[in-house]
């Protein structure tokens, strides 16, 4: 596969800034540049980049999902169910989690297309439905399961990451594939741009539409696989605010919040710089609250950058459609009705 310039541009300037922020905590903190911290943080992103990836084609249609928290919540406290009251094997376990993912995250598509709710509502609802059940589930308790599902999240002998870590790598392969190489990726981006147009093309976007929040919903429930395998536990309390973090991700990567342009590669970066934020001002000691100041700033940065670039791109095209108005030739413009033609 051959990338674009324009891609190789994009994914250099995100490689260059993410190494900029290690670099900046390796000079603030002794301890950063190891072997041990790239190694702890690639075996934590896992979950985190997962979602993201799902989030990058939600947020390309122009709309949004705020339950994956509480999805993710809620699928780690039934592999836990599976696990200790039930005795399932962990591949069943996990067909389960998944399973249910899945459906929250069809019912979310569902809603939002076939009623035309706003995808805001409807998963902020949805954020609340599953951290109600996920505490109903568990009753509000943490359930230990131990070495049955550690080997998931524990580095592999001679790789020194995990499998979550390489399965989420081919997730968000899979997803740059899909997005940029398939006729389903165009749809998406074509349904982002201009809904309307894709409409009048003859092209039905409700399928799409669910489909997309049906497989981030799958996403949600294999990032609580992931979740609930390194914590050894289900954790009600599991992917409390992660649905801003996948966000940030996103965003920081590049997708637009307007919808229409967005890449799952960036994406991947973007959760790189946001785990690589959190972890270098952990070890110099920054506050939690400097913390939540700091990633806001960030967030809050990148979405004023997408505006400017949203705005220069509409500047850019509408004087492109001037100049080619002015090469027109004389035939060309007589056609359009130009008063000058007489």
């Amino acid at each position: 596969m051959t990338l674009r310039p324009k891609k190789l541009i994009e994914y250099t300037a995100m490689l260059v800034i993410w190494l900029g922020l290690v670099l900046l905590f390796g000079l603030l903190s002794r301890n950063f540049l190891s072997a041990r911290t790239f190694i702890t943080l690639a075996n934590r992103i896992p979950a985190l980049a997962v979602i993201a990836a799902g989030m990058t084609l939600v947020l390309i249609i122009g709309e949004i999902d705020l339950s994956v928290g509480s999805v993710l919540g809620l699928c780690g406290a039934v592999v836990g169910l599976a696990l200790v009251n039930f005795h399932l094997p962990f591949w069943a376990a996990i067909l389960f989690g998944l399973g249910l993912g899945l459906v929250a995250g069809a019912l979310n598509g569902l809603v939002i297309v076939c009623l035309g709710i706003p995808s805001f509502i409807v998963t902020l609802g949805m954020l609340e439905i599953a951290r109600g059940l996920a505490y109903l589930t568990t009753h509000s308790q943490t359930k230990y399961i131990g070495s049955a599902v550690e080997s998931l999240s524990a580095p592999v002998a001679g790789l020194a990451v995990s499998p979550a870590f390489l399965m989420a790598v081919l997730v968000v392969v899979a997803g740059q594939v899909v997005l940029s190489r398939t006729v389903f990726g165009r749809y998406l981006v074509a349904i982002g741009t201009n809904e309307q147009a894709v409409r009048l093309a003859g092209i039905n976007p409700m399928p799409a539409k669910i489909a997309v929040f049906a497989l981030l919903g799958l996403l949600s429930g294999l990032g609580g696989v992931f979740y609930t395998s390194r914590l050894g536990s289900s954790d009600p309390n599991a992917g409390v605010g992660l649905e801003l973090l996948a966000i940030a991700a996103v965003v920081i990567g590049g997708t637009s919040l307007m919808g229409g342009r967005g890449s799952v590669v960036n994406t991947f970066f973007g959760v790189l710089i946001i785990a690589t934020l959190e972890a270098g001002l952990a070890q110099i000691g920054a506050s939690e609250p400097t913390k939540r100041v700091i990633t806001g700033v960030v967030i809050v940065g990148a979405v004023i950058l997408d505006a400017w670039r949203h705005h220069l791109t509409i500047q850019h095209f509408a004087l492109l459609k001037q100049l080619f108005s002015r090469t027109q030739s004389p035939n060309q413009s007589c056609l359009t009705g130009d008063r000058n033609c007489d």
